[in-house]
């Protein structure tokens, strides 16, 4: 019969899984690393799954297609029971988003900025996954956060990366030079769009092909038209703070 039912472009999926986890009916699994549909009588159609998508990869359209089949889909859950509490649908537990809980320093321990002195170090990370591909754009941690946008390379030559720029904010990074810029911007459009960020803070490599994270930001801005309080900085490749 013809209805309605989804489509996955392949070549668009990057392998997160979260369309997986938002299928109720458990129509779509991760196959090699990309999401499938494996099978018509599984999907009823409604697309519960498309927000859900970074990349959009994932459409509802019409074609001849098998029957939804209620029976089907509570014979396949329950073939699957309790593996679904322990297995991720990716098969990655990388890709799973969660907030990280951070109990505050003890007084008299904080850091300060670049000088701190301390016998032990302490992440300051709120989130997971950290990769800007990775990230589910409409996911509840990013909401009213300020959040630190960083070149992958800045947190190994910045020694107290995680006390000066991590703390008390959510983090994403990506390597502008081999990653997708357009990508980032179209991804960071729709961050800023839905999600009311306080503040964004870029940290860069001084290096040139570095300024393209800063591009994506300030583009993502104009193209969202939505001007969030902006500030950078420059980390050299000794270490330092540039600017």
């Amino acid at each position: 019969m013809l209805r309605r039912i989804v489509e996955i472009d392949e070549s668009k999926c990057n392998g997160c899984g979260l369309c997986a986890e938002a299928c109720h009916e458990g129509a779509i699994e991760m196959v090699d690393g990309k999401a499938r549909l494996i099978s018509d009588e599984y999907c009823d159609g409604l697309g519960n799954c498309l927000p859900e998508c970074p990349t959009g990869a994932i459409e509802v359209i019409e074609r001849e297609a098998a029957d939804y089949s209620e029976e089907a889909v509570q014979k396949l859950l329950k073939e699957k029971g309790s593996k679904e509490s322990h297995d991720l649908p990716c098969g990655c537990p990388g890709t799973a988003a969660r907030k990280i809980e951070r109990r505050p320093a003890a007084p008299g321990r904080r850091m300060q900025l670049s000088t701190a002195k301390s016998d032990e170090t302490v992440s300051e990370l709120r989130q997971w996954p950290v990769q800007l591909n990775l990230i589910n754009t409409r996911v509840e941690y990013l909401r009213g956060a300020d959040l630190l946008v960083a070149a992958d390379c800045t947190a190994y030559a910045y020694a107290n990366f995680h006390s000066d720029f991590i703390k008390g904010r959510i983090t994403v990074i990506g390597c502008p030079k081999l990653d997708d810029v357009d990508y980032y911007k179209n991804k960071l459009t729709e961050m800023i769009k839905n999600c009311n960020f306080k503040s964004i803070t870029v940290v860069r490599m001084e290096v040139p092909c570095c300024g393209g994270i800063v591009n994506a930001v300030k583009g993502a801005m104009l193209q969202a038209q939505v001007i969030v309080p902006y500030s950078e900085v420059i980390i050299g490749t000794d270490g330092s703070i540039i600017e």
